[in-house]
Formats: structure tokens, C-alpha cells, sequence
């Protein structure tokens, strides 16, 4: 089980494809005993490498209803941490579901979910724009997800293609 093209080891591929797959299903697609496949999943969660297996869900469908903002953040970096420090204290907060570090006209890119659009205007003006560091936030209420983790979310074909106009 080595390294492929790419430098993504194939059992991590698969698991990032299909995180379901058993680790004897894992084991015959790689040719390798099952054994070897728990030694080496064991391995990558010890490392940090493998930090939890999700399921990608349809919100919308699964009958969630929660709404979902990207936010803009302008920080400023701390001496001794910089930016760092400020991320990780964002990352920690419950509603946070990622943040990112960003190039271009803002530092962080920050994905937020609450149970309505009052709940994250909430946790924007009362708890990300006012920590210190925190020089400006822009929010952006995503309003429908057509591909989530690379899943789509649609109903569309495989085998539909773009049309070409002439």
C-alpha cells in the first residue's frame, strides 16, 4: 500500500471517497489483509493524519433546517502567534464548522451554522466581530449547496454534459 500520483496514499483515497467502506471491504480493494488496513488506519489517526470520518448529508432533504454563512474576517495578526492564535480561538467556537486562512482581500474565510438568519447575526456582532484582533467581518448567507465535499447535492445525471453552442 504505498504512495500513488499525487503523493495521497490509497487507503486514505478510498476512505476520503467512501468513509463507509468496512476495513475487510477496504482490504480487498487494496489487495492487502485486513489486518494491515486497521494497523494502517490506526497509524494515520495516532500521526494526525486521519482526524474523523464524516457523512455528507443533504441538509435540505435529511429535513434540517439550519442556516449556513461564509464570513470575511480581517485580522490582525498577534506578535508571537500571528494569525494563529486569533484563528484557533474563531475555530472554537461551536458554530464555527470550518475556518480558513485565506490570500486575497480578507485573512480568514469562516463557515458558521445556526438554527435561523437571527442565530449567526447573533454570533457575528456578539461574538466574532468583538474580539479583539477582529478588525472587520462581511457575511454571506449561503442560500442553496449544489456540491458539498464534492458530493453533489442535485439531481443530475452522469452522464448530462454541458451544451456547446456553435
Amino acid at each position: 500500500m504505498g504512495q500513488e500520483r499525487g503523493g495521497m496514499d490509497a487507503l486514505l483515497k478510498l476512505v476520503r471517497e467512501d468513509a463507509s467502506l468496512t476495513p475487510l471491504q477496504l482490504a480487498g480493494l487494496l489487495g492487502v489483509s485486513e489486518g494491515e488496513v486497521e494497523a494502517r488506519l490506526r497509524a494515520f489517526r495516532e500521526a494526525g493524519v486521519l482526524l474523523g470520518v464524516r457523512a455528507v448529508l443533504n441538509e435540505e432533504k435529511a429535513g434540517r433546517d439550519i442556516v449556513r454563512a461564509l464570513i470575511e474576517v480581517r485580522i490582525t495578526p498577534e506578535r508571537g502567534g500571528g494569525f494563529d492564535k486569533l484563528a484557533e480561538r474563531i475555530a472554537r467556537h461551536d458554530e464555527v464548522r470550518s475556518c480558513h486562512l485565506m490570500s486575497g482581500g480578507y485573512d480568514l474565510l469562516v463557515e458558521v451554522e445556526g438554527r435561523s438568519l437571527r442565530e449567526v447575526a447573533a454570533f457575528v456582532s456578539e461574538k466574532l466581530s468583538t474580539l479583539q484582533g477582529v478588525l472587520s467581518t462581511a457575511t454571506h448567507f449561503v442560500l442553496r449547496a449544489y456540491k458539498e465535499q464534492g458530493v453533489l447535492m442535485g439531481r443530475v445525471a452522469e452522464d448530462e454534459r454541458l451544451a456547446v453552442a456553435p
